[in-house]
């Protein structure tokens, strides 16, 4: 008989608060069912296997991230939209690195389709009606956008920049810009031959 109390929802969120304790890596059913001291046989009437949690922790990170997100972007366009954006993502591996590792976990198609992923695409093309670019331009820059925040966040919270002068809020606040004046002039995409 499970234990009373513990609900998908319940090993989802201490699920998360383990990864961010410990890695994201690190979060097993094993491991869950130790920190509730109860058998790990109780907890599978409650989550399949480890992926299974793992992909709930995904799914509740990208939920939160999303949810962030779009409270930051209420009334914001043009460059203050994009900071917006880009620090909620940055302040949230600050604070949560764990769930953060997990909203990058690969989900499996059908999954991906009915996850708060969706938002955060639709998110960053909102940003990008401020810029006025079209398709297939403005993929494009969700793609690059994408690429910058995610992979700053990830060499930082990594401590490649902890070494060196400037410090890092410096040097995100000047890619920023340069993200900014990229996409206020965005190329023209070359001749085709």
């Amino acid at each position: 008989m499970a234990r009373a109390g513990l609900t998908p929802e319940r090993l989802t969120r201490a699920g998360a608060e383990l990864a961010d304790e410990v890695g994201f890596d690190e979060v097993t059913v094993s491991a869950l069912a130790r920190r509730f001291d109860v058998k790990v046989a109780s907890l599978y009437s409650h989550v399949r296997n480890s992926q299974d949690l793992r992909t709930r922790i995904a799914l509740l990170a990208l939920e939160e991230l999303a949810d962030r997100g779009a409270a930051a972007l209420a009334g914001r366009a043009g460059k203050d939209a994009l900071a917006a954006l880009a620090n909620v993502y940055r302040d949230y591996a600050r604070e949560h690195p764990g769930r953060y590792a997990a909203a990058r976990l690969r989900l499996d198609p059908e999954t991906a389709a009915v996850s708060a992923g969706g938002r955060h695409s639709q998110m960053t093309r909102a940003i990008l009606r401020g810029y006025d670019l079209t398709e297939p331009d403005q993929t494009h820059a969700v793609r690059l956008l994408g690429s910058v925040f995610h992979g700053y966040v990830s060499l930082e919270s990594a401590g490649g920049f902890s070494h060196s002068a400037p410090d890092s809020q410096e040097s995100w606040e000047r890619i920023l810009d340069a993200l900014d004046a990229l996409l206020r002039d965005w190329p023209a995409p070359p001749p085709s031959h």
